[in-house]
């Protein structure tokens, strides 16, 4: 009976132990996931950016090599008009690059600070 009551008592603080320590994974879980949610939306922007002004400066050097053309033609208000095409494309798809980038960092940083918060509250529950 005696050992009974040890094994018991030995099993319901490991159980215990294993709860506490679940716990505790799970707020540091929000704490990663938060970062990890943040740093996937900061790539994430990134890459469209990056998308974005490769195709700007695609147009941008196509429209300028259709300018030089018309330029040795002898047609300089047509490339004039043409270089000033690309350069407005470019800059538009740069700008447009930019906000989605911007965009998805603040996103990135409201849901870990949403999450960090969260653990903090857990954790003073908890205590």
């Amino acid at each position: 009976m005696k050992n009974a009551i040890i094994i018991s008592t030995t099993v319901f603080s490991l159980l215990l132990s294993a709860s506490v320590m679940a716990e505790d994974a799970n707020n540091i879980g929000l704490d990663d996931r938060g970062d990890r949610i943040e740093n996937r939306l900061d790539n994430k922007g990134e890459r469209i950016e990056n998308r974005l002004d490769n195709k700007g400066d695609r147009i941008e050097d196509r429209l300028d090599n259709r300018a030089d053309k018309a330029s040795a033609k002898g047609n300089e208000a047509r490339a004039d008009q043409l270089e000033n095409k690309g350069d407005r494309i470019d800059q538009r798809l740069d700008k447009r690059g930019d906000r989605a980038d911007n965009r998805l960092d603040r996103k990135g940083e409201r849901i870990n600070n949403r999450l960090d918060n969260r653990a903090s509250k857990r954790a003073a529950r908890r205590n």
